[in-house]
């Protein structure tokens, strides 16, 4: 029984085909939470597929719900000793939208499509091919040494990409049941695509709406322009009032006073690669003076990501009577969440724009999360990849984009390590979400090892079960 075994275990899974097989048959459950019509596919999910995988494995399993949840999660769990350490896991089986049409030639978003290098299916990287990873990592461990070494708890949730409504409540009902040494868990992508990587938490996120409502009905151009206001117009140097020309952030509310010392020096290592298919980064846009993996990691980022104002399809001569603007800020750790739209509030009426309504887009926001990179837990972690792997793996502070994150933090207080099995090139929210399968192989070996050391009786001592650690969000 050694350690190589198993990780030989894991690539024997994907080198054989099984492990495409498995991810095959997820990738075609239409699993879109997004459209109300999937409901039954989001349950058959859990029970079709993903309980009887843990069952296999010796987990028991259960479903739970909950009044504000819109599908079922179920939890998995496998005791082994009480001396043992309890390892936390989570994971998403819903996907966005399939947008089928506007998938390339020879793809589709319920077919694992090998094509130019990738392998294309809706939720391939978002989140079934990362939850379907560390399942088959696990397995292999279980093949090789007969047992895990470690006590297992598994969540998968199926409402994700709609804020995961009732996850929280869920947490706080069941905070005995989840209780744990530490969380290991895999979504969001790698700092580079050949680079094993470890995030500590997420940026939150707030989307929310900018409009103009200036009167009822159009009216023609030629008789009443220039004499009545254009809300197309008044709503563009409203948000242009919000950043400058080249993205910076004119909102002291919605930037950290500074960035830490120990987020700086962690960065320090981070060069961000979207891969061979990613954007180029441009390096006058955003905060000056920051690095583009602080700017990315460490700071707060504007962006408008829907625009309208007249009718776009078939533009008429006629002066539009409203305009409406989709927004989002991503945050650190740092900003107060609760002030952020009374912020802007403040600085529209301070620049004239007082006739701009804003409303939260959504009801759940997600907060702004981040753990000390010394951590001993992520110390530990970081060893165990670098030996599977051969690899430094690059350690973020907090993920770029926004995850439930506070909840597993501050709800359960847990230390929450992500070891992500993506890349930012994979389109995970657009038509053509993709990965190298070279990455999802490297992703099975490195968790098997993992895995592996989790039950080799090394790990981190647990603390004191008297104290509660502090929360980590920043609300």
């Amino acid at each position: 029984m050694t350690r190589n075994l198993a990780i030989a275990d894991a690539h024997s899974r994907f080198d054989s085909g099984t492990f495409r097989t498995l991810l095959a048959r997820r990738i075609a459950a239409p699993t879109e939470s997004q459209n109300p019509e999937r409901a039954a596919a989001l349950a058959a999910y859990l029970e079709d597929d993903i309980r009887p995988a843990f069952e296999a494995m010796g987990f028991t399993c259960q479903t739970l719900t909950h009044p504000l949840a819109k599908a079922p999660f179920l939890f998995a769990e496998r005791f082994e000793d009480a001396a043992l350490p309890t390892v936390f896991g989570y994971g998403h089986g819903d996907v966005i939208r399939g947008l089928e049409k506007e998938w390339k030639d020879g793809t589709s978003p319920w077919v694992l499509t090998d094509k130019d290098g990738y392998w294309y299916g809706r939720g391939i990287a978002d989140n079934k091919g990362q939850h379907s990873v560390n399942m088959q990592a696990m397995a292999a461990v279980l093949a090789v040494r007969g047992k895990l070494g470690f006590n297992a708890k598994y969540l998968i949730e199926m409402g994700e990409e709609v804020t995961s409504p009732g996850l929280q409540e869920l947490c706080e009902q069941h905070q005995k049941l989840f209780k744990a040494d530490v969380m290991i868990a895999s979504d969001g992508p790698r700092l580079a695509p050949l680079r094993p990587t470890v995030f500590l938490g997420s940026r939150g996120c707030i989307n929310f709406d900018l409009s103009i409502e200036a009167r009822q009905g159009g009216h023609h151009s030629g008789n009443w322009g220039g004499l009545i206001s254009n809300p197309g117009i008044q709503l563009a140097h409203a948000i242009a009032s919000i950043t400058s020309p080249t993205g910076a952030i004119q909102i002291p509310e919605w930037k950290p006073k500074a960035l830490p010392d120990a987020v700086r020096r962690a960065l320090a290592d981070c060069e961000v690669d979207g891969g061979g298919d990613g954007p180029t980064i441009e390096p006058a846009w955003g905060e000056p003076g920051l690095s583009p993996a602080e700017r990315v990691f460490g700071w707060s980022s504007f962006e408008v990501l829907a625009f309208k104002t007249g009718n776009p399809d078939t533009p008429v001569n006629a002066i539009p009577p409203r305009a409406w603007a989709r927004c989002q800020l991503r945050f650190v750790v740092g900003i107060n969440a609760a002030d952020i739209l009374p912020a802007l509030g403040r600085h529209l009426d301070a620049k004239g724009f007082g006739m701009v309504k804003l409303a939260a887009a959504k009801d759940e926001i997600f907060q702004a999360t981040r753990i000390d990179p010394d951590e001993p837990w992520v110390q530990w972690a970081v060893k165990s990849i670098a030996q599977t792997s051969g690899k430094k793996p690059a350690v973020l502070p907090n993920l770029g984009g926004s995850l439930p994150n506070h909840i597993f933090t501050d709800t359960l207080g847990l230390k929450t390590i992500w070891v992500p099995h993506s890349y930012a090139g994979c389109s995970q929210h657009a038509p053509n979400e993709r990965l190298p399968p070279e990455l999802l192989r490297e992703a099975l070996g490195i968790m098997a090892g993992l895995y592996w050391d989790l039950g080799s009786g090394d790990t981190p001592s647990p603390p004191d079960p008297t104290v509660r650690p502090p929360a980590l969000s920043q609300r």
